[in-house]
């Protein structure tokens, strides 16, 4: 097919058949870009191919007001940006809990029917995929067309890739349908097939530059170039495999989604099954893991989803991963290295961790120089010693560890290691708490190696995330003695002393300063559960401090709960204790915190600073149950006790283990016993199945 305009000389065409011309050759390119990239089946040679481009290219010269949004000619990149500015996922992009053998995937399976309520002969049918071992990205369309990119980043907000994704051939800049949906946010992998990461590193390396530890590195740092012209030089290719946001919404089966996705143009990973039972599940698992090798490209697990939509959505989500899915994990790969020195790091919140130094060592592709050896107790059981020959694996791929020792008989080993009891860093007491097996500095901030840490989590993407201030920023601050406790961080950017210091700073200058105040005014309002997780409470990660925000609402009122709880209040324990999610660990942990006076003073400090947001209820402050506290008890007919608690936070409620003063409503089931009869001598307002089924939206 041509263009009717296709024997026109560019210099000869009009304005109105240039935007003609343009409009053809947009659609034509990326028709062969599709049947090349992905569907290795081009219906058109090399050189064809090319005089569409140059012709395309031509036209964009003589009339530069045309060129269109999804030109061809953006697939080699736009003007380098200055930085990366961020984008809100509308929709979470949430991670995927692991599993590592075969009675965590029927587990999965068990607690799904559990959920549903599913009688034991009803089918589950499941998709499974390979877990490819890319970066995820998520892609917006308005009725068809590529309107921005974005990197996971920390699930609730990443960085604007658009001009960078546009490189991507897998990425179409526009859905190859005639009736595109009004909104449809597709999600997915980007990365690089191994013989093309081979190539490019083989040429970095003729040429004097660094290579790559592996294709997931390679392709991350590659999609994250300032300049898209260097993204458009990689071998970059994108797989896609879910969705955010859509208008309309997606409906039935998953797997009948993934076919909208080819059909629309997008590379569908063609190794994917559809099964109805366990056993299916794992004979799946296994013959992708024995064909891992032969697999073009990296990938570190198989996927399983549940194939029904609507069963997805029942099923919804706890904390970060998704009820209706699960990633398979392969078996860590493994090597034999000899251990040089035994050091002790010293983390945020003071553990004394033994790292062996190793002698470098290849592992599934990346050379791995150390290992953690867990803790005191595992290098006694062991006997690891300075010298020994150690079998190491990559645990899940990822963090190198030590399984053993190889030749513990030589006669010419080492001492044994004797663990110490004071920090390496500072000197103050190291305690190992009884039950515990972590041995703890008990300096707190002013132990440099906890100061920087606690600092550097502080400044987190899922704290603060300060612009500018990261890894490499903080010990510069700490070591120039301009910040030591996180109020500091936030003082500087108001004191012209300090900051002038900090502009004769290595890698600093006046513009970087003014950034640096930029990013401290963004952060003066900050969600309480943000300001919660970066405290860095032990136990309290990034789910707990949003529960414990939902449930205290402000500030005011859980900084003087907590104080409570740290001086001995036996109700403020128990009301914590009652808390959906909150356990015995993270109670006394919190605790810990409060009871000493610097911690509360580095709080107060900071609380003068930043002004933390109220935290608004899962179902926002309009929800029919938003701040409610909510029991169950007895057996429910429509719904299990899981999807219920979840359906009654997702509006809002908090949702308690058991009966007090501070219960809002009691919903009994079948056989309700002694909370039942609690809630009526408190005159708590007690609710049926049907009348909760109501008040929550659903069908009875």
């Amino acid at each position: 097919m041509s263009s009717p305009h296709a024997k026109t000389a560019v210099d000869d065409l009009s304005a109105t058949q240039a935007e003609d011309e343009l409009a053809f050759l947009a659609r034509e390119i990326a028709l062969h870009d599709r049947r090349y990239h992905q569907d290795d089946a081009p219906v058109i040679s090399d050189a064809e191919y090319d005089a569409l481009r140059q012709r395309n290219q031509a036209i964009e010269a003589r009339f530069p007001d045309l060129v269109r949004d999804d030109s061809p000619s953006h697939r080699v990149g736009a003007a380098p940006a200055e930085a990366f500015s961020k984008v809100r996922h509308r929709l979470p992009m949430l991670s995927l809990d692991n599993a590592f053998n075969a009675e965590d995937v029927a587990e999965f399976v068990r607690r799904v029917r559990r959920f549903l309520k599913l009688a034991d002969d009803e089918p589950v049918a499941v998709s499974a995929e390979p877990k490819i071992d890319g970066l995820s990205v998520s892609l917006r369309y308005e009725n068809g067309r590529f309107v921005q990119g974005a990197t996971r980043g920390d699930g609730e907000t990443g960085e604007d890739v658009t001009a960078n994704l546009r490189t991507l051939k897998d990425v179409p800049v526009r859905l190859t349908t005639d009736d595109p949906p009004p909104v449809l946010e597709v999600r997915g992998e980007v990365y690089m097939v191994r013989a093309e990461f081979a190539t490019m590193n083989e040429a970095r390396a003729e040429r004097g530059e660094a290579t790559f530890a592996n294709p997931r590195n390679a392709a991350a740092g590659s999609l994250r170039q300032l300049d898209p012209k260097i993204t458009a030089s990689r071998p970059l290719r994108f797989f896609a495999y879910a969705w955010g946001e859509a208008e309309p919404a997606i409906e039935g089966r998953y797997s009948a989604f993934l076919d909208r996705l080819g059909a629309y143009g997008f590379h569908v990973n063609p190794a994917k099954k559809v099964v109805d039972n366990e056993e299916d599940l794992l004979r799946f698992y296994a013959d992708i893991d024995a064909r891992r090798a032969e697999l073009p490209y990296d990938i570190d697990g198989v996927v399983y989803k549940l194939e029904r939509i609507d069963w997805q959505r029942r099923l919804g989500f706890v904390g970060r991963a998704p009820r209706w899915a699960l990633a398979h994990k392969f078996k860590a790969e493994q090597a034999q290295t000899k251990v040089r020195e035994i050091r002790i790091q010293v983390g945020r919140t003071g553990a004394l961790t033994p790292v062996a130094e190793l002698e470098p060592i290849t592992v599934g592709g990346v050379v791995v120089a150390r290992a953690t050896l867990h803790n005191q107790d595992y290098i006694e059981q062991l006997d690891i010693r300075e010298g020994d020959l150690v079998r190491i694996q990559r645990a899940g791929d990822v963090i190198p560890q030590v399984l053993e020792v190889v030749d513990s008989d030589r006669k010419d080993r080492g001492k044994p290691f004797v663990f110490p009891d004071h920090c390496p860093i500072c000197g103050s007491l190291a305690v190992r708490p009884e039950g515990e097996a972590i041995r703890r500095c008990t300096g707190g901030l002013i132990c440099p190696a906890q100061r920087i840490e606690r600092l550097r989590h502080f400044v987190a993407r899922d704290a603060f995330d300060i612009e500018g201030i990261g890894k490499k920023q903080v010990p510069q601050l700490v070591e120039a003695d301009l910040v030591h406790a996180p109020a500091d961080l936030f003082t500087l950017a108001d004191d012209e002393d300090r900051l002038a210091r900090l502009g004769d700073l290595p890698g600093w200058g006046e513009r970087k300063v003014a950034k640096f105040r930029e990013a401290i005014a963004e952060r003066r309002l900050v969600p309480l559960e943000r300001l919660i997780y970066a405290l860095g409470i032990r136990f309290v990660g990034d789910v707990n401090a949003a529960v414990l925000a939902r449930h205290y609402r402000t500030v005011e009122a859980w900084r003087k709960a907590m104080i409570a709880l740290a001086d001995g209040d036996d109700g403020e324990r128990a009301e914590l204790d009652n808390v959906d999610g909150i356990g015995p660990a993270v109670i006394e942990a919190v605790a810990e915190f409060f009871r000493e006076e610097h911690n509360r003073q580095a709080l107060d400090d900071l609380l003068k600073q930043v002004e933390p947001a109220e935290a608004a209820a899962r179902g926002g402050e309009g929800a029919k149950l938003a701040g409610k506290t909510v029991v169950f008890t007895g057996g429910l007919e429509a719904m299990s006790r899981a999807e219920a608690k979840a359906r009654a936070e997702a509006l809002g409620a908090k949702v308690a283990g058991s009966v007090s003063a501070k219960t809002d409503m009691v919903v009994v089931g079948a056989d309700a016993g002694s909370k039942a009869r609690k809630a009526a001598e408190l005159g708590i307002e007690v609710l049926d199945e049907a009348a909760w089924l109501a008040l929550a939206g659903e069908p009875a």
